[in-house]
């Protein structure tokens, strides 16, 4: 049972089955009746996340300069040859990276949300996709800030970004979906295997560096290939392309990569949502 402004409502997981529009109608309405708890597992999870630690919310800006130094160095050394970027391509890493970490940091973030829910989980009735949620909201405070980070080197090189840039935030709405749609998957996993969030981790790793996300496109013909058919390719080079060059360079990719994003979402989410009726007993039961 929660409590919203005046109403109390039973919350019973599993109620609704099935894969109608009535179901769908009522999920979403459990989610905008859970709009406060969303906002106060947020804040919950932003104070403990920077509590003990020395440099707190300087290490969203530590680790982009990290990656970003070394692939300026590797460039400038000769030793990767990332060619023409059309902008000075500090920049171009940083806004890259910063699209990325939106989309790995939410998926890392997500995936782990049940099991640190912990007793909550096992002793309270509500709807468990709000942890999930509510995960997503630290990404979305280190990615303003890598944003911040992102004008100032901008400004730095004297680059002006292309007007299509008013369409930035609205473009990276895939990428959300995306990783929060997986994350839904992910968490369920979590409650079954803890290496899940390890694994997310390594993937992640892995992928960055196969994902045009510190260079542009590549064109040899095994890359081109997978990149093709690599969703993150296309949301990433698209939302970039919204900023440096004015209009999408692939935008068939972008367009369905973009509505398997959707897909994606909307299917894990009712999986999670059925799923949700044995969530208690796994985590109790560790």
């Amino acid at each position: 049972m929660w409590n919203h402004v005046s109403t109390i409502r039973i919350y019973r997981p599993g109620q609704h089955r099935g894969w109608g529009i009535r179901v769908w109608r009522e999920m979403v309405r459990e989610l905008v009746a859970s709009r406060e708890l969303i906002w106060r597992l947020f804040l919950r999870d932003f104070k403990a996340r920077y509590k003990q630690t020395v440099l707190g919310i300087l290490w969203a800006f530590i680790m982009p300069f990290v990656a970003v130094g070394t692939f300026v160095f590797l460039n400038r050394s000769g030793i990767l040859n990332i060619g023409d970027v059309n902008i000075p391509y500090p920049a171009y890493a940083l806004l890259g990276l910063t699209i990325w970490q939106l989309f790995a940091d939410g998926l890392r973030g997500c995936s782990g949300a049940i099991v640190a829910g912990g007793s909550m989980v096992v002793k309270i009735n509500f709807p468990k996709e709000t942890l999930v949620i509510a995960a997503l909201g630290q990404t979305l405070v280190n990615t303003l800030i890598r944003l911040g980070l992102v004008v100032i080197i901008f400004a730095f090189y004297r680059i002006v970004p292309r007007w299509t840039t008013v369409f930035f935030p609205l473009s990276l709405i895939p990428l959300l979906l995306l990783a929060i749609g997986l994350g839904f998957l992910l968490s369920l996993l979590t409650a079954l295997m803890r290496d899940i969030p390890n694994v997310v981790t390594l993937v992640t790793t892995f992928l960055l560096f196969l994902t045009p996300v510190l260079y542009p496109t590549p064109r040899a013909e095994l890359f081109t290939v997978f990149t093709r058919y690599n969703p993150l390719a296309g949301l990433v080079t698209g939302v970039r392309d919204l900023v440096v060059t004015g209009y999408l360079t692939q935008p068939v990719q972008f367009i369905w990569a973009s509505v398997l994003s959707v897909i994606i979402f909307a299917l894990s989410w009712r999986v999670f949502h059925l799923a949700e009726i044995r969530m208690a007993e796994r985590i109790g039961a560790r």
